[in-house]
């Protein structure tokens, strides 16, 4: 009788445990509730960046896209709709298409140049062993300067009569453009500002160097390959993922370039600047806030976003194709 009971208490204590599901693992059940209790802490974490987006991202953009179809007043705090007036506007403003080709322009011409100045930074860091470290830091210092300091700074360089780059251009015989004064020589002189400010790709150009596996430039010696065609063969190829991300990114930022041209043209709020250095930033910023023009202001922004949201999945559609990544066959 006790041996019955002994062996009832001992079924019953073995059943009250806990069960475990196969290989040891917890019951479904709780690896369920488990998951959830970890999804809802990593939503607590970032509920002040969601927050955040929400308000100040994502609200102000709903409220744009409203005031685009309305007449906002600023001292009133009103918007009365218009439909697709300021829009019909964007069209008929013929600064707006001045502003959209010189932004173009720009785009074409400041993209390749910092890729390729990025890539050749990161290929010489990558080649240095010795103090490789302190030149990293050198040459991600620009990065770090404000704009207005940059701005200043190439101010005094472009200087047609006394500027450092033409004085140094007539040491060597050869006459300096006018940088900041000649239309033709306007957008150069933000390409070379822009240079200057390109470690950030550079960065990211020298970690994509620096996960390509060394046996493939072996294997490409043993072979006889020398160092033009291991750059084309194995080097572009293996960080074509960073070179898509950057000229992507590179992309989107040209075509909002504002603080270049604001701080060397249009920072004493005249209009004699040229008009070569009208890129759409500008022209968007003084509608809002010299004009008080806040539709059509909002219209630009949208015209703006459409435009590079159609770039951009043109790039994606087409870049892909040329991207190589390690799991494919």
């Amino acid at each position: 009788m006790s041996a019955a009971t002994g062996s009832t208490e001992a079924i019953t204590t073995r059943d009250s445990r806990p069960r475990k599901g196969r290989f040891g693992r917890k019951p479904r059940a709780e690896r369920e509730h488990y998951n959830k209790r970890e999804a809802l802490a990593g939503y607590l974490f970032i509920s002040p960046w969601i927050i955040g987006f929400l308000v100040f991202t994502a609200g102000a953009m709903v409220y744009s896209l409203y005031i685009s179809f309305s007449t906002y007043n600023l001292a009133t705090n009103t918007a009365r709709p218009i439909g697709f007036d300021n829009y019909a506007g964007l069209f008929e403003d013929p600064r707006v298409g001045v502003a959209l080709a010189n932004t173009l322009f720009f785009a074409v011409m400041a993209v390749p140049l910092e890729i390729i100045f990025a890539l050749a930074l990161a290929l010489l860091l990558n080649l240095t062993n010795k103090g490789a470290g302190f030149f990293r830091t050198v040459y991600y210092l620009p990065k770090m300067t404000p704009a207005v300091a940059t701005g200043a700074i190439f101010f005094l360089l472009l200087n047609g009569n006394t500027g450092a780059i033409n004085e140094g251009l007539r040491a060597i015989g050869i006459e300096g453009p006018q940088w900041l004064v000649d239309p033709a020589w306007v957008k150069p002189s933000i390409v070379l500002m822009t240079l200057w400010t390109v470690s950030g790709t550079m960065v990211i150009f020298l970690a994509a160097l620096k996960n390509v596996p060394v046996e493939l430039y072996e294997v490409a010696s043993i072979d006889g390959a020398g160092p033009i065609r291991k750059f084309f063969s194995i080097t572009l190829p293996m960080i074509s993922g960073a070179m898509f991300f950057n000229v992507i990114v590179l992309s989107i930022a040209a075509f909002q370039v504002f603080d270049q041209a604001y701080i060397l043209f249009w920072r004493d709020q005249s209009n004699s600047s040229p008009e070569a250095s009208l890129f759409y930033a500008i022209y968007l910023f003084q509608q809002a806030f010299r004009q008080f023009n806040f539709g059509f202001a909002a219209a630009m922004a949208w015209l703006l976003f459409v435009i590079i949201m159609v770039i951009t999945v043109i790039q994606v559609k087409f870049g892909n194709r040329f991207v190589y990544y390690e799991g494919d066959r």
